[in-house]
This record gives C-alpha cells, sequence and structure tokens, in this order.
C-alpha cells in the first residue's frame, strides 16, 4: 500500500478498493494521534457504496464523535466530515 500525507482530508480515488478500508483505518489512526479535530473522506458520489463502506467503518471506531455529508461546495454526499475525539457517547 502506498504512503499518504496526513492532511485534513482524505481522497479515496486512488486506491484499490481492497486497499480502501486498510487505508482509511491507518488514516483515521495518524490523524487522531496527531490531533486532527476534523477531516474529510472524499469517497465521491457514484451510487454510495464507497459511502456506506465508509460510514460502516466509521460507526465501529471509539474515536469518531460523529460523522455527517459535507457541506455544498466541499463535496457534498460525495464526502464526509468525520469528528474525532476519544470522548464518544
Amino acid at each position: 500500500m502506498k504512503s499518504v500525507p496526513i492532511e485534513d482530508s482524505f481522497d479515496l480515488h486512488s486506491f484499490r478498493p481492497e486497499d480502501v478500508l486498510p487505508a482509511l483505518e491507518d488514516y483515521l489512526a495518524e490523524a487522531t494521534r496527531r490531533g486532527f479535530s476534523e477531516v474529510r473522506i472524499i469517497h465521491g458520489k457514484g451510487r454510495g457504496v464507497r459511502r456506506a463502506e465508509v460510514r460502516r467503518a466509521l460507526a465501529g471506531r471509539s474515536d469518531v464523535r460523529e460523522a455527517y455529508d459535507a457541506p455544498p461546495g466541499h463535496g457534498a454526499f460525495g464526502a464526509t466530515v468525520v469528528v474525532l475525539g476519544r470522548d464518544r457517547d
């Protein structure tokens, strides 16, 4: 798997389907470790398959407090905003 820079957004388009979830897991772990409070995951609009896959992965993480569609102009339903933090209820 390729190395990706840790920034406030992560574009999944360049990953092979079998590499998406491991890359997402690694990215979120590192973003949390570095203290990011919010990141944007770009998964694309399409038929919503990748979006659903991303949302399922996010739902199972203790470091994700909230996840929602990005606002218009920042990806809308083609991207997910993730609020990170260890205080998930």
